[in-house]
């Protein structure tokens, strides 16, 4: 059996949790969550790029992508800044759900499986 690496490990979570070359990662919000739904996906997927190269995987690795989305109003526009952020030919497998945010502000949220380098 191989071990469970935990990475920024708090009483609630972990940032990073890898396991069998599988690295998982919490759900990520944009930077400022009082900015609009483009600024809030782009600087959400910067934060995920960030986690993927600490944890030794980067977008060619992603395996699937599950997307929260306060409102579907915004659906296309966070599809335009989503498809300009993967890589031509490795789409993930991925979900895109409306729910209720932790926070009224935030309007997207997404949580990633990759797998590592």
């Amino acid at each position: 059996m191989s071990a469970i690496e935990r990475i920024e490990t708090a009483q609630r979570m972990s940032r990073i949790v890898k396991h069998n070359g599988t690295v998982y990662l919490c759900g990520q919000v944009g930077a400022d969550a009082n900015t609009g739904i483009t600024e809030q996906t782009q600087t959400m997927l910067d934060k995920v790029d960030l986690l993927l190269e600490q944890a030794g995987s980067d977008r060619e690795h992603i395996l699937s992508a599950t997307i929260y989305i306060r409102d579907m109003k915004d659906f296309a526009a966070m599809n335009a800044v989503w498809d300009a952020w993967v890589p031509e030919g490795y789409a993930p497998a991925r979900a895109c759900v409306e729910a209720r945010m932790a926070r009224p502000e935030l309007l997207v949220e997404v949580s990633i499986v990759a797998a590592e380098k």
